[in-house]
C-alpha cells in the first residue's frame, strides 16, 4: 500500500510571487525616477554653469561701471579746475 500524498498549500509561494511582483515594479519605478533625477540634474547643472557665467559678466560689468565712474568723477574735478583757471583769466 502507498501513503497518499500530502496536499501541498501553494497559499505562500503565490504570496510570495506576488510580493515579487511587487517588488519588480517598485524597481522599475525606481528605475524611471533615477533616470529623471538624473536628466533633471544634468539640466541644472547646465543652467548653474549659465548663472555664474551670467554672473561673471555682471561683475565684470559692475567693475567696469565703477573705473568710468572714477574716470568720470577725475575728469569732472580736472574741468573744474581749467574753469575756475579761466575765470581767474577773465579780463
Amino acid at each position: 500500500m502507498t501513503k497518499p500524498t500530502p496536499a501541498v498549500n501553494l497559499e505562500p509561494l503565490d504570496r510570495l510571487s506576488d510580493k515579487i511582483q511587487s517588488m519588480v515594479g517598485v524597481l522599475e519605478r525606481t528605475r524611471t525616477e533615477l533616470a529623471r533625477t538624473a536628466e533633471d540634474n544634468a539640466r541644472l547643472s547646465r543652467e548653474v554653469d549659465a548663472l555664474r557665467e551670467q554672473l561673471a559678466t555682471a561683475e565684470n560689468q559692475s567693475a567696469q561701471a565703477q573705473a568710468l565712474q572714477v574716470e568720470r568723477d577725475q575728469i569732472r574735478t580736472r574741468v573744474t579746475e581749467m574753469l575756475d583757471q579761466l575765470e581767474g583769466l577773465s579780463l
